[in-house]
């Protein structure tokens, strides 16, 4: 592998975990990648493969609102696509 491959063909370390979710319906793909992700400890990559249109368009932006780090997005050859979330590292208590 080489330092020069571009972002969208990168591979992110190998996940923790990986969650199949072709062919679920949103919200429901959300609510098991939720679901998912609270099972992993903090650090954790999970990969979770979603259909296109509203579930690769809806999944992301609705992780990233529940404080979830999206590593990266890729297109798979196979028509679906390839998400990465990193479960955040547990959250410091008081300011």
């Amino acid at each position: 592998m080489t330092a020069s491959a571009s972002p969208d063909t990168t591979t992110p370390l190998p996940p923790d975990a990986q969650l199949d979710l072709r062919g679920t319906p949103c919200p429901i793909n959300f609510v098991k990648t939720k679901l998912r992700l609270e099972q992993l400890p903090p650090g954790s990559l999970l990969e979770v493969w979603l259909d296109g249109g509203e579930p690769i368009e809806q999944v992301p932006d609705s992780l990233t609102m529940a404080g979830y780090l999206i590593e990266q997005i890729q297109a798979d050859a196979a028509g679906f696509f390839r998400v990465w979330v990193r479960c955040p590292q547990a959250l410091a208590t008081g300011n």
